[in-house]
């Protein structure tokens, strides 16, 4: 029997079962730069150029050993446009008994996979992605029953589970987690050791060639271009951040600092995400460091919380509560995104910095992502849809699975509080704690109200005033709105009067 193998752009993993269970002789493997998928949102051009090119660096290794693959380019006359046009096409091209593919990371698309037996007439087999450490189903009979779903509590039984960090049933260093050790501001003149960069090999100018010719509306830079595109390059990124990065990572890892984008973060969501790394190869090489005294318990520790709670316990929560998650709206919130976001057109210098670098980058680190783009958007009561769709267009690492729950979830609090335990939002106060973007800002981080206030400012009690109904009764909040209860009408009112002033300029898409 004649398998046809389907491999998506983010399952670029040599030991997925389906291939680890090829027939080299009979088997073909089917690759296909998808229109419909390049394009339903506007990637970031660095994105695209990324996943085509990794894409088709995997490709030329699977054929490198031996496999039949049919691989069809974005330009190929034989590209079909759809994922499932593409699978019938390739059928009637050869003598093929059944498809087989590895369980995707989209709800949208596994609904239309789990039809297509019927449509293309011949088996189809739909398999468990086994790359994640925790099976969707594992995640429902987690949160059965449960009223509240904290990624730290499942991050606990992941440990326990999996024997990471641990020491009997205990975690090492008598603590789960060691949060409150990694929330330091970078010092001034540190040297930070510099991120892992690659050449540009023939496969991607080409990629990078066609995305200029192809892509040119879509919102991003491509150059410079220095990403890894395969598995070995993904590996070296790794390692680099081990070695040089990971001392420090657990301290600094909530610091922004201007004009420094990628500071002492590990940069490998691109490659976990799409699978050229396994989550368990970057666990245990983070362990290993910590048990060869060459990178502390609180780095470690923050690192391996990132992947085997933060990633695994979005992925159960997408799964668990599509399709809903992605039309919750808890706020009603539904004000268009600002023109600024596509081009950092602002005074604002910490939205300026994070918007300019995720153009030049299609990368921002998590505080970034959270605490300013995200905190802002919350504040500003932008519509979920769109800054969903914002966050999966601009970023490299992101697919639906993770940034949906991330942007529903953390960011908006859209969904009504089942993933965070209160909304994430913030004044200026905290972004001029943890980075340096204040002091180069059209607007003053001390001042409360008027024009040259910071908006984070008015913009943070407005919404604490504007949504007391819903969060005053939650416990998390109870030190704010104490302090909104303390404050005199007359700087309410003032506050209010200067969200509603900027809130309209942004609904004109006046400079701000």
């Amino acid at each position: 029997m004649a398998s046809l193998i389907l491999i998506l752009g983010d399952q670029l993993t040599r030991t997925l079962p389906i291939l680890e269970n090829a027939t080299k002789t009979q088997d073909t493997v089917l690759m296909a730069e998808v229109r419909e998928e390049a394009t339903y949102v506007k990637h970031h051009k660095k994105k695209i150029v990324f996943l085509f090119s990794a894409m088709r660096h995997f490709a030329k290794a699977l054929k490198d050993d031996n496999f039949n693959v049919s691989y069809i380019k974005y330009d190929d006359e034989k590209n079909q446009g759809r994922l499932l046009e593409q699978v019938k096409h390739t059928l009637k091209q050869g003598d093929f008994d059944n498809v087989k593919v590895t369980s995707p990371g989209e709800y949208r698309l596994l609904k239309s996979m789990q039809q297509w037996e019927h449509t293309l007439g011949v088996p189809v087999t739909i398999y468990n992605d086994s790359r994640f450490l925790a099976t969707p189903q594992e995640f429902t009979d987690w949160a059965q029953d449960r009223k509240q779903f904290r990624m730290e509590f499942f991050y606990r039984e992941m440990r326990k589970k999996h024997g990471i960090l641990m020491e009997d049933k205990n975690p090492v260093g008598g603590k789960w987690n060691y949060d409150s050790q990694n929330r330091e501001p970078m010092p001034s003149g540190m040297n930070v050791p510099s991120h892992s960069q690659f050449e540009i090999d023939p496969i991607t100018q080409d990629v990078i060639n066609l995305v200029e010719d192809e892509f040119s509306e879509h919102f991003g830079n491509i150059s410079p271009f220095h990403l890894a595109v395969t598995r070995e390059e993904a590996v070296i990124v790794l390692n680099d951040f081990v070695e040089e990065r990971l001392p420090h990572f657990g301290q600094y890892q909530d610091a922004m600092v201007e004009g420094k984008p990628w500071l002492y973060h590990s940069h490998i969501a691109f490659y976990l995400n799409c699978g050229l790394l396994s989550p368990r190869e970057a666990i245990g090489a983070a362990e290993s460091a910590y048990y060869a005294g060459t990178a502390p318990l609180n780095s470690v520790e923050g690192f391996i919380r990132q992947i085997l709670g933060w990633r695994e316990f979005v992925r159960g929560f997408y799964w668990h509560f599509m399709p809903g998650l992605k039309s919750d709206n808890y706020f009603n919130h539904n004000r268009p995104l600002p023109d600024f976001f596509w081009d950092g057109q602002t005074n604002m210098n910490c939205m300026r910095q994070c918007i300019k670098e995720t153009q030049a980058n299609a990368y921002a680190h998590h505080i970034q992502r959270l605490m300013v783009l995200g905190n802002f958007c919350l504040l500003t009561a932008l519509h979920p849809d769109e800054v969903q769709q914002w966050y999966l267009l601009v970023y490299a690492d992101a697919y639906e699975w993770v940034e949906l729950p991330n942007v529903a979830g953390m960011i908006l609090y859209s969904d009504g509080g089942k993933l965070a335990s209160k909304p994430y939002v913030a004044s200026g106060s905290y972004i001029n704690k943890m980075s340096n973007y204040c002091k180069n800002c059209g607007y003053q981080v001390s001042k409360k109200t008027g024009p040259k206030a910071c908006p984070f400012n008015y913009l943070y009690w407005n919404f604490i005033d504007k949504h007391k109904e819903k969060l005053s009764g939650n416990p998390r909040m109870a030190m704010m709105y104490k302090t909104y209860g303390r404050m005199k009408d007359e700087n309410i009112n003032a506050m209010k009067d200067s969200a509603t002033i900027f809130l309209t300029k942004i609904s004109k898409n006046e400079e701000v």
